[in-house]
């Protein structure tokens, strides 16, 4: 069954959300409404990746995140803590997180690896190739992006951690054009093997504003976003991340609906 990653941003300026989650009541009573409502993982972030986003200091970031981290997990909330820091991944670890979620694959920070290795938490992996100046060039995107996941794979095995803790995200939005983004959700299947599972990514991002009315708020992303994850799923995805967790959720269950219907008595 395809997990179903609820995101909670603890920042003042994310693309999505506009900091409505930032002080940490309000994040964790937030990150409990989407568990309720079936996010089987809540992701914290302390750091927007929006395009043109500055780099927030760890100490800042950990500050932002600690408390929400240690809130879902007294109520016995499974998170997963969204960071490119290994000494907020490692205290995040400490207060109950069960995952790290790092964007740059452990690229930002060598340390990240180690972390996670000692930990022996999940890992997801995406695909980067560094901030907003980078490059959006490929012969063949789908290749490509496999290519440098199964590599940081190798590295990050060489480091301690074992293939079966390892997620890969291909990284939809960041440093690929829509076209990219839509050939590699088309390919999933290429990316199945590199590690425990797939995880997309797609929720609210502008490739799927692209199918909307120019002025439609992040919000009206959601049933696109719902749509790609029922197709992810059928794609065998492991898990999807998104803001609204209602609409995935129907969407998912539709999927389960049609594969057990397909199955024979």
């Amino acid at each position: 069954m395809t997990v179903i990653m609820g995101v909670v941003n603890v920042t003042p300026d994310s693309f999505s959300d506009g900091g409505r989650w930032f002080e940490p009541d309000a994040a964790i009573a937030r990150g409990a409404l989407l568990h309720e409502q079936g996010a089987e993982l809540i992701d914290v972030g302390g750091e927007s990746t929006r395009p043109g986003a500055q780099r927030v200091d760890p100490a800042e970031e950990l500050r932002r995140v600690l408390p929400v981290v240690e809130g879902l997990a007294d109520l016995g909330v499974p998170v997963s803590i969204d960071t490119m820091n290994a000494s907020t991944a490692r205290a995040a670890l400490r207060a109950g997180a069960a995952i790290v979620n790092d964007v740059s694959g452990g690229l930002a920070d060598p340390g990240m690896a180690d972390v996670v290795a000692h930990s022996g938490a999940g890992y997801i992996v995406m695909h980067w190739r560094g901030g907003a100046d980078a490059s959006t060039a490929y012969m063949d995107v789908v290749t490509e992006v496999r290519d440098a996941l199964k590599a940081r794979i190798a590295e990050l095995i060489v480091h301690g951690l074992r293939p079966e803790q390892i997620i890969v995200d291909p990284g939809l939005g960041f440093a690929k054009l829509p076209e990219h983004n839509w050939r590699l959700l088309g390919h999933l299947d290429q990316f199945a093997t590199l590690g425990g599972g797939v995880l997309v990514a797609a929720s609210r991002k502008r490739f799927v504003g692209r199918l909307l009315p120019d002025d439609a708020p992040a919000e009206a992303r959601d049933e696109p976003t719902a749509v790609i994850s029922a197709l992810a799923a059928r794609s065998g995805a492991w898990g999807v991340r998104v803001h609204d967790v209602p609409s995935t959720r129907r969407a998912l269950d539709v999927v389960e609906h049609w594969a057990a219907g397909a199955r024979d008595e």
